[in-house]
């Protein structure tokens, strides 16, 4: 079973747009990764931003994903303060960049598995953490669409028995895997759907000045680089999510 940080158990669960994300402080959040007694049955960890948002009210049959999650973290500053100009109840932001980069100077001993990212990028996470027991596995593109190498993931995630497992393959497989790992009673450990954050923790990708960040404006920083890659997400798909928001607000100020 878990051991559950007084914070993290009495932390209220707040809904926004239909998913309940838990309202808990970086620290909190930590102290219960780091105090799961070795061998805890897998559990998984997921940062839901716009992106992941949109999807969520597209597709509802990926909720239950989130809802069967150890915890459900925001990973949107902007979504955050302007569900707050609303007079909407918002959670804390707790980014999958910086839970990675806050936990991952705790894991030295520690085996930790590492499911995606490009070879130079996992080389550089390693010299950049020497002291971490690394194990990286690059599953093929199309693993939604591959039964084979998708159950092969699973299976290595299962037979690493790694303390920690980092999803760094993309949303939404990266959560649908996770979920599927938690189905097989061999599994152990904690998952964290992260996404690019350890691009960022090892320095292969450089991330956005903090205050920038802070402004709620990092995915503007984001875009900017790599317009080809986001510019759908972030100027067609993700405002739909501040529409629905805009409509939660209405609907709430009149019923």
């Amino acid at each position: 079973m878990d051991v559950i940080s007084a914070d993290v158990a009495n932390a209220p669960i707040i809904q926004l747009l239909g998913i309940d994300f838990c309202n808990v402080s970086p620290d909190a959040v930590i102290e219960r990764l780091l105090a799961r007694p070795e061998g805890a049955r897998f559990s998984y960890i997921v940062t839901p931003n716009a992106d992941h948002m949109e999807r969520l009210l597209r597709i509802h049959g990926l909720r239950p994903i989130y809802q069967r999650a150890m915890l459900c973290l925001l990973d949107s500053t902007l979504i955050s303060r302007f569900a707050r100009k609303l007079g909407l109840p918002t959670p804390q932001v707790i980014t999958g960049a910086d839970l990675t980069e806050a936990l991952l100077p705790h894991l030295n001993g520690r085996r930790v598995a590492v499911i995606g990212m490009d070879e130079p990028d996992f080389a550089a996470l390693v010299r950049r953490f020497p002291a971490i027991s690394f194990i990286h596995y690059s599953p093929p593109m199309g693993l939604l669409h591959d039964t084979g190498a998708f159950n092969c993931t699973r299976d290595f995630i299962i037979d690493t028995h790694a303390a920690f497992t980092f999803f760094s393959i993309g949303s939404p497989v990266q959560e649908i895997l996770a979920y599927a790992v938690s189905g097989e009673p061999r599994a152990v450990g904690v998952g964290l759907c992260t996404g690019s954050a350890l691009a960022f923790a090892s320095g292969a990708v450089k991330r956005a000045p903090l205050w920038i960040r802070e402004a709620g404006m990092e995915w503007i920083y984001r875009l900017a680089r790599n317009p080809r890659r986001l510019a759908g997400r972030y100027l067609v798909s993700d405002p739909l999510v501040l529409l629905a928001l805009c409509w939660t607000a209405l609907r709430e100020k009149f019923h």
